[in-house]
């Protein structure tokens, strides 16, 4: 199974998003690194009401442990997004 699908599984369990995506980066970062990686750099996107009322901080510190193993056979999370759905809903409106 791909890095960004057991990310993808285990944002799901844990947060239960109304909206999850894993965004594959790594071609925009061909031959930065040694190895060839298919999954070098990736994107998380999620969207859940258990972000309401914490912090951006507490929010990113709560992805990162729910998917630290994936997070360490990778390169880089290139992009972190944390939206409640009401935030989310503000962002599609602009």
């Amino acid at each position: 199974m791909s890095i960004a699908k057991q990310m993808e599984e285990k944002l799901a369990r844990h947060f239960s998003p109304t909206f999850l995506r894993i965004i594959n980066d790594s071609n925009k970062h061909a031959g930065h690194l040694p190895e060839d990686l298919d999954e070098s750099h990736l994107g998380i996107v999620v969207v859940s009401e258990k972000f309401a009322g914490m912090s951006r901080v507490d929010r990113s510190r709560t992805v990162h442990a729910v998917v630290a193993d994936e997070i360490a056979r990778i390169h880089a999370v290139t992009v972190l997004k944390t939206l409640t759905p009401e935030e989310y809903e503000k962002l599609k409106a602009v």
